[in-house]
Protein backbone atom coordinates (compact mmCIF):
# COMPACT_ATOMS: atom_id res chain seq x y z
CA UNK A 1 0.00 0.00 0.00
CA UNK A 2 2.69 2.51 0.78
CA UNK A 3 4.60 1.82 -3.10
CA UNK A 4 1.65 3.19 -4.86
CA UNK A 5 2.47 6.56 -3.33
CA UNK A 6 5.55 6.55 -4.40
CA UNK A 7 4.90 5.23 -7.24
CA UNK A 8 2.36 8.28 -7.96
CA UNK A 9 5.31 10.95 -6.39
CA UNK A 10 7.68 9.44 -9.03
CA UNK A 11 5.22 9.86 -11.79
CA UNK A 12 4.49 13.92 -10.39
CA UNK A 13 8.43 14.45 -10.31
CA UNK A 14 8.86 13.67 -13.66
CA UNK A 15 5.78 15.19 -14.89
CA UNK A 16 7.43 18.44 -12.54
CA UNK A 17 10.24 18.10 -14.65
CA UNK A 18 8.58 17.35 -18.07
CA UNK A 19 7.04 20.97 -17.49
CA UNK A 20 9.97 22.94 -16.29
CA UNK A 21 11.93 21.43 -18.99
CA UNK A 22 9.23 22.36 -21.78
CA UNK A 23 8.93 25.98 -19.80
CA UNK A 24 12.99 25.88 -20.24
CA UNK A 25 13.13 25.54 -23.71
CA UNK A 26 10.09 27.63 -24.39
CA UNK A 27 11.91 30.75 -23.35
CA UNK A 28 15.04 29.91 -24.76
CA UNK A 29 12.85 29.54 -28.18
CA UNK A 30 10.87 32.92 -27.23
CA UNK A 31 13.99 35.18 -26.60
CA UNK A 32 15.23 33.33 -30.22
CA UNK A 33 12.13 34.85 -31.82
CA UNK A 34 12.42 38.07 -30.10
CA UNK A 35 15.97 38.50 -31.44
CA UNK A 36 14.97 37.39 -34.85
CA UNK A 37 12.40 39.89 -35.08
CA UNK A 38 14.08 42.68 -33.47
CA UNK A 39 16.90 41.76 -36.60
CA UNK A 40 13.91 41.90 -39.15
CA UNK A 41 12.37 45.11 -37.80
CA UNK A 42 15.69 46.42 -37.68
CA UNK A 43 16.94 45.91 -41.54
CA UNK A 44 13.35 46.60 -42.68
CA UNK A 45 13.81 50.03 -40.62
CA UNK A 46 17.75 50.25 -42.36
CA UNK A 47 16.20 49.57 -45.62
CA UNK A 48 13.12 52.20 -45.52
CA UNK A 49 15.54 54.99 -44.19
CA UNK A 50 17.96 54.46 -46.87
CA UNK A 51 14.53 54.36 -49.43
CA UNK A 52 14.04 57.48 -47.46
CA UNK A 53 17.57 58.84 -47.88
CA UNK A 54 17.44 58.40 -51.15
CA UNK A 55 14.33 59.68 -51.94
CA UNK A 56 15.18 62.99 -50.22
CA UNK A 57 17.94 63.83 -51.45
CA UNK A 58 18.04 67.26 -53.46
CA UNK A 59 19.64 67.08 -56.84
CA UNK A 60 22.09 70.39 -57.08
CA UNK A 61 21.42 72.08 -59.82
CA UNK A 62 24.18 73.84 -62.32
CA UNK A 63 24.46 77.36 -62.20
CA UNK A 64 24.76 78.19 -65.80
CA UNK A 65 26.27 81.58 -65.92
CA UNK A 66 24.07 84.05 -67.56
CA UNK A 67 26.14 86.24 -70.15
CA UNK A 68 23.52 89.17 -71.34
CA UNK A 69 25.36 92.10 -73.65
CA UNK A 70 24.04 95.24 -73.64
CA UNK A 71 23.63 96.68 -77.01
CA UNK A 72 24.70 100.19 -77.09
CA UNK A 73 22.09 102.24 -78.37
CA UNK A 74 23.13 103.33 -82.39
CA UNK A 75 24.42 107.48 -82.06
CA UNK A 76 22.08 109.70 -83.81
CA UNK A 77 23.49 110.78 -87.32
CA UNK A 78 24.37 114.28 -87.61
CA UNK A 79 21.71 116.07 -89.51
CA UNK A 80 23.21 117.36 -92.68
CA UNK A 81 23.96 121.05 -92.36
CA UNK A 82 21.58 123.44 -94.40
CA UNK A 83 23.40 124.48 -97.67
CA UNK A 84 24.02 128.05 -97.92
CA UNK A 85 21.42 130.03 -100.11
CA UNK A 86 23.29 131.45 -103.16
CA UNK A 87 21.67 134.78 -103.86
CA UNK A 88 21.34 135.45 -107.51
CA UNK A 89 24.12 137.97 -108.27
CA UNK A 90 21.81 141.10 -110.80
CA UNK A 91 22.44 140.73 -114.02
CA UNK A 92 24.44 143.99 -115.09
CA UNK A 93 23.09 145.21 -118.60
CA UNK A 94 25.39 146.04 -121.30
CA UNK A 95 26.66 149.90 -121.60
CA UNK A 96 25.63 150.70 -124.92
CA UNK A 97 28.69 150.59 -127.40
CA UNK A 98 30.27 153.40 -128.15
CA UNK A 99 28.68 154.74 -131.75
CA UNK A 100 32.06 154.56 -134.55
CA UNK A 101 32.37 157.65 -136.53
CA UNK A 102 30.95 158.27 -139.44
CA UNK A 103 33.34 157.80 -142.23
CA UNK A 104 34.12 160.62 -144.31
CA UNK A 105 34.44 159.85 -147.85
CA UNK A 106 37.07 161.78 -149.56
CA UNK A 107 37.35 162.60 -153.56
CA UNK A 108 39.60 159.48 -155.13
CA UNK A 109 40.70 159.40 -158.47
CA UNK A 110 39.59 156.02 -159.78
CA UNK A 111 42.15 153.52 -161.02
CA UNK A 112 41.37 151.54 -164.22
CA UNK A 113 43.04 147.88 -163.93
CA UNK A 114 45.31 146.63 -166.52
CA UNK A 115 44.24 143.86 -168.37
CA UNK A 116 45.53 140.75 -166.96
CA UNK A 117 47.64 138.42 -169.07
CA UNK A 118 45.23 135.43 -171.29
CA UNK A 119 45.62 131.77 -169.09
CA UNK A 120 47.80 129.43 -171.43
CA UNK A 121 45.94 126.12 -172.33
CA UNK A 122 47.15 123.06 -170.77
CA UNK A 123 49.14 120.79 -173.10
CA UNK A 124 47.17 118.11 -174.62
CA UNK A 125 48.37 114.93 -173.19
CA UNK A 126 48.49 112.40 -175.55
CA UNK A 127 47.24 108.47 -174.88
CA UNK A 128 50.42 106.41 -173.73
CA UNK A 129 50.61 103.62 -176.63
CA UNK A 130 49.42 100.45 -176.13
CA UNK A 131 52.13 97.13 -174.40
CA UNK A 132 52.86 94.83 -177.12
CA UNK A 133 50.62 92.13 -176.71
CA UNK A 134 52.29 88.71 -174.76
CA UNK A 135 54.10 86.49 -177.04
CA UNK A 136 52.51 83.05 -177.82
CA UNK A 137 53.62 80.02 -175.46
CA UNK A 138 53.22 77.01 -177.14
CA UNK A 139 53.69 73.43 -175.01
CA UNK A 140 56.39 71.10 -175.08
CA UNK A 141 55.59 67.86 -177.18
CA UNK A 142 56.81 64.35 -177.55
CA UNK A 143 54.48 63.11 -179.66
CA UNK A 144 56.20 64.24 -182.64
CA UNK A 145 56.51 61.25 -185.48
CA UNK A 146 60.83 62.77 -186.16
CA UNK A 147 61.09 62.46 -182.80
CA UNK A 148 60.94 58.62 -182.75
CA UNK A 149 60.58 57.89 -179.14
CA UNK A 150 60.75 54.02 -178.65
CA UNK A 151 58.34 52.48 -176.21
CA UNK A 152 59.16 50.97 -173.17
CA UNK A 153 60.26 47.74 -173.11
CA UNK A 154 57.55 45.28 -171.21
CA UNK A 155 58.83 43.93 -167.92
CA UNK A 156 59.29 40.18 -169.00
CA UNK A 157 58.57 39.11 -164.78
CA UNK A 158 55.31 41.02 -165.29
CA UNK A 159 54.61 39.98 -168.38
CA UNK A 160 54.98 36.06 -166.83
CA UNK A 161 52.83 37.56 -163.88
CA UNK A 162 50.27 39.24 -166.24
CA UNK A 163 50.81 42.67 -164.79
CA UNK A 164 49.05 45.20 -166.66
CA UNK A 165 48.37 48.90 -165.99
CA UNK A 166 48.65 53.18 -167.15
CA UNK A 167 51.54 55.06 -165.70
CA UNK A 168 51.79 58.72 -165.45
CA UNK A 169 54.73 60.25 -166.08
CA UNK A 170 55.43 64.17 -165.26
CA UNK A 171 58.67 65.44 -167.41
CA UNK A 172 60.67 68.73 -166.98
CA UNK A 173 61.39 69.13 -170.68
CA UNK A 174 64.49 71.34 -171.16
CA UNK A 175 64.68 74.48 -173.85
CA UNK A 176 67.13 72.27 -175.66
CA UNK A 177 64.69 69.08 -175.83
CA UNK A 178 65.64 66.85 -173.38
CA UNK A 179 63.83 65.26 -170.26
CA UNK A 180 65.42 66.76 -167.64
CA UNK A 181 63.52 65.55 -164.89
CA UNK A 182 61.01 62.17 -164.45
CA UNK A 183 58.67 61.93 -161.59
CA UNK A 184 55.93 59.13 -161.20
CA UNK A 185 52.27 61.39 -161.06
CA UNK A 186 50.13 58.27 -161.25
CA UNK A 187 51.41 54.35 -160.03
CA UNK A 188 50.47 51.68 -162.84
CA UNK A 189 50.25 49.70 -159.52
CA UNK A 190 53.36 47.87 -160.51
CA UNK A 191 56.75 49.12 -159.53
CA UNK A 192 58.27 47.01 -162.64
CA UNK A 193 56.24 48.65 -164.64
CA UNK A 194 56.53 52.24 -163.17
CA UNK A 195 60.37 51.66 -163.46
CA UNK A 196 60.00 50.33 -167.14
CA UNK A 197 58.97 53.90 -168.16
CA UNK A 198 60.90 56.37 -165.86
CA UNK A 199 64.06 54.91 -167.68
CA UNK A 200 62.46 54.51 -171.12
CA UNK A 201 61.21 58.54 -170.91
CA UNK A 202 64.07 60.43 -169.84
CA UNK A 203 66.19 59.33 -172.78
CA UNK A 204 63.45 60.71 -174.83
CA UNK A 205 63.62 63.67 -177.47
CA UNK A 206 61.18 66.41 -176.78
CA UNK A 207 59.93 69.88 -179.10
CA UNK A 208 60.86 72.11 -176.37
CA UNK A 209 57.71 74.65 -175.44
CA UNK A 210 58.04 78.25 -176.78
CA UNK A 211 57.44 81.97 -175.46
CA UNK A 212 56.99 83.22 -178.97
CA UNK A 213 60.13 82.55 -180.63
CA UNK A 214 62.58 81.81 -177.50
CA UNK A 215 62.43 77.86 -176.90
CA UNK A 216 61.94 77.45 -172.84
CA UNK A 217 61.69 74.98 -170.48
CA UNK A 218 58.23 73.60 -169.23
CA UNK A 219 56.70 70.29 -167.23
CA UNK A 220 54.50 68.35 -168.94
CA UNK A 221 52.45 64.83 -168.56
CA UNK A 222 53.40 61.95 -170.55
CA UNK A 223 50.84 58.37 -170.35
CA UNK A 224 52.48 55.52 -170.83
CA UNK A 225 50.17 52.06 -170.87
CA UNK A 226 51.58 48.37 -170.84
CA UNK A 227 49.16 45.95 -171.87
CA UNK A 228 49.52 42.33 -172.33
CA UNK A 229 48.30 41.23 -176.37
CA UNK A 230 45.97 38.85 -176.08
Amino acid sequence: MYSQPRVFSGRLGTIRKTKFMSYTLSQASNSRRSSLLTLVIGLHVGIFLLIFAAKTVVPQMMEIPLVVDLLQPAEPKPEPKPLPVVKPQPVRQPSPAPKAPTPQIEATQSVVPAPSAPVAAPPEVKPAPPAPAAPAVTQARFDADYLRNPAPPYPPLSRRMGEEGKVMLRVLVSPQGTAEQVEVKTSSGSERLDNAAVNTVKNWKFVAARRGDTPTQSWVLVPIIFKLEQ
